[in-house]
Order: C-alpha cells, then structure tokens, then sequence
C-alpha cells in the first residue's frame, strides 16, 4: 500500500498516543507545524521525532516561515523578521535579491537546527494595486521580473540551509482582492494579461521541486477553484511546466466549498499530488487521509526527486551574515 496523499498538522506541541496511532495508520506523506505546535527548541524538536517515529521513516516536516504577519517561529527563541516587501523596499533594486537569500539562509538555519526541512517559502505571487493586504507584503517584488530574482534568491538560500522551498501560489494569486482564508477570490482578468504577468515568475521558477495551488478562479480559465480545476492544473504541468510535487493549499480554508473529504477528492482528481490539511482537526484528518488516498506512482516519483534533494547545511558564518544583512537594510533586520 503506498503512502498516504496528504500533509497533516498534529493538534498542539506535543503528540498525543491518539494522534501517534492515527498518523502511524493514516501514513502521511508529511506534516506541518503552526503557531500551536510551538513552544520552545527542545520542545519542537521532541515533537518532530515523535513524529517521524509514528510514521517509521524520516519524512518531511514542512512550516510557513516567510517572515513578517506569516512566521509560526518567533521570539524570544527564533528572530522575528519584517514583512518580505518591506524588505525588498529597503534594500532596493541593487541589493534585494542578496537580501532575500541572506533572509532565507539565516531561515533555514533555524529550521533545520529543530529538523524542519520544507519552508512553505517563497511567494511568486505578484504584487498589484488591487492584491488583498493579507497577501500584498507577504509578496517579493511587484513585477514578474523582481518578484522572479527575489523568489530565486529566497530559494536558494533555504536550499543552502538544507531546507526545500515550496513556490507558492501557483498559478498565482496577485490578484486576488479577498482572503482566501474566508472567501473566494475571482478574477476577471483575460488570459493574455494573466500570462504575461501572474503566471510568468512560476514559469520562471518551474523547476522548483515543491509547488502550491492558490484557492483563486479564474473565469478565463476555468469557473472551479484552481486547486480543483483539471484545466488549471494541466496548465500548471504542461504551459507553466512545473514538473515538481504539487500539494494544494491548505483544504480547510473557506475559499473552497464543501465537506473536507469533498474538497481533498476534487483536489486530487484535478492533479494535485497532495493534500494539504492544516488545523489539526482529528475528524476532518481522518475524512481527508480517506479521500485523498495514496500517492500514485506519478506523485510518488516526483516525491521522491523532491526528497532526493534534501541536503546537509552548508557552511554559513552567521555573524557575517548578519553583519552583511544589516547593511543592506540600514540596520532595519528584524521586528
């Protein structure tokens, strides 16, 4: 029987022997920590093994440390960082890029110091007039050209961390003038335009071996949701040509309809490779696991060349890096 579709969040800081039995069972593909399953290192740490111990194998333990509103570790144990745009702003066009790997490498040397290994990072997503503030400075960059250097650097800086990036929100979610959290965005925008300007930076970075649906419609693609739309996530493999492992956003958002087993069944018969279920919620776990079932072999090939990748921490100087981060900003690093 092969492994199970889906990424889960356990309920709280520590695993509970319900929980262990349940993910033992359900066999996740991975899981992901959020503000309610940190405490402090030791304990992060602790709840990892238990983790990787129900499942029987060292599977990948995913977070959203993006920095700014989006970042589950924070102080006094962790640096609490500026929102991403507001970053870029500051260190301007000349010394963005190298800020944003200088970020992110210091990111993924805390997340793999705790054995955290895939950062839910970085957006490609572009900045617009219209983006909705839950996403606009969580964004690298306001042109698919900026947002594409920024979004490369950041990924190579976790990849130096030995931390896998997810690009995230394919095929893009600029222009998105709701909270998927609560609603569904629509955009009316034309094909061309979307082309040219929302789906360009994935195209870009379409060798990235993670990737995430956005909950967003686009009419002149499709009247379903992307991450459950066959045509949007067949332009996502064969237009964008993103040929790494695509897990939908988190499934227990309000921008989708229905039950949480309906929701993960529309997602894979779309495409998607996984499911991605985040609020630790025993009963709606139980109904996704079921829904989504196991990888096929597709998605378990591309699981496995994802994983393949996973590295050691290259050598960093933290304090020089530091030091160089603070220049590019003026000193203005953290919150």
């Amino acid at each position: 029987m092969g492994r199970g579709a889906v990424i889960l969040g356990p309920e709280g800081p520590w695993l509970t022997p319900r929980e262990k039995a349940f993910f033992r069972e359900a066999d996740p593909w991975g899981f992901i920590l959020f503000a309610r399953n940190i405490h402090d290192p030791r304990a992060v740490r602790g709840l990892i093994a238990d983790l990787r111990e129900a499942v029987g194998w060292d599977a990948p333990v995913l977070i959203d440390q993006e920095g700014g509103r989006v970042q589950r570790l924070r102080g006094p144990d962790w640096r609490v960082w500026h929102p991403p745009l507001e970053q870029v702003r500051r260190a301007g066009p000349e010394g963005a890029a190298r800020s944003m790997w200088l970020r992110y490498r210091l990111i993924a040397q805390e997340l793999s110091d705790l054995g955290i290994d895939v950062n839910c990072a970085p957006l490609a997503d572009v900045a617009l007039p219209e983006t909705h503030p839950f996403l606009r400075n969580r964004c690298v960059g306001d042109t698919p050209d900026e947002v594409t250097r920024n979004a490369r650097a950041a990924a190579r800086g976790l990849t130096a961390g030995g931390v896998l990036p997810v690009v995230k929100h394919i095929p893009g979610h600029g222009r998105g003038q709701v909270d998927s959290h609560l609603s569904l965005p629509v955009v009316a925008a034309e094909r061309e335009e979307l082309e040219d300007i929302d789906f360009a930076p994935f195209r870009a970075l379409a060798d990235l071996p993670l990737g995430m649906t956005a909950h967003i419609v686009y009419p002149a693609l499709d009247d379903r949701p992307a991450t459950e739309s066959p045509e949007v996530v067949r332009l996502i493999r064969e237009e964008i040509g993103f040929g790494g492992l695509l897990m939908t956003d988190d499934i227990s958002m309000q921008a989708l309809e229905g039950s949480i087993a309906q929701r993960a069944a529309r997602s894979i018969a779309a495409g998607c490779d996984l499911v991605l279920h985040c609020n630790g919620d025993a009963a709606e776990m139980a109904q996704a696991v079921q829904a989504a079932g196991t990888l096929s072999p597709d998605a378990a090939a591309r699981a496995d060349r994802a994983l393949a990748l996973r590295q050691p921490p290259e050598a960093l100087d933290i304090a020089a890096a530091e030091d160089e981060l603070a220049r590019l900003l003026d000193g203005h690093v953290y919150d």
